[in-house]
């Protein structure tokens, strides 16, 4: 089976500028846990999921002396890990689990078409897995 047969084909994704709160609430809305960043040519320049969010919103102290806010762009993780859309999905579990994360950036022609994550890949095994009941 191939990655583009099991990805997500909605690939949301923000840019480096971006304001963490902004960051969060876009991956509520979208119900996602990563956000991929993009530059304006939809190239990859990192990912920074939910769990990076609630560490910095969570330690951001108001103070009058520093009001500069940080963007995404500072606490992205700069190794976006990628894969190709006809690359087979036992590679893809096979680079989540060495690179120990949870999801990965699907490209086509140097461009982003999807994302496909460890439930993904859990979800279309079980399905060849199951057997129906008769």
């Amino acid at each position: 089976m191939k990655v583009k047969e099991a990805m997500n084909r909605d690939v949301i994704t923000t840019t480096p500028d971006t304001l963490p709160l902004e960051a969060f609430q876009k991956m509520y809305q979208h119900g996602v846990r990563r956000l991929f960043v993009l530059d304006p040519e939809d190239n990859p320049l990192g990912v920074i999921s939910y769990t990076d969010l609630i560490g910095v919103l969570g330690s951001v102290k108001p103070s009058p002396q520093e009001n500069k806010e940080i963007s995404v762009a500072e606490i992205m993780v700069e190794d976006v890990m990628t894969i190709s859309a006809d690359d087979n999905i036992e590679d893809a579990a096979n680079l989540m689990l060495r690179a120990d994360i949870s999801g990965l950036l699907v490209m086509k022609d140097d461009k982003p078409v999807g994302v496909i994550s460890k439930t993904d890949v859990i979800r279309m095994v079980a399905a060849e897995l199951l057997v129906p009941a008769p």
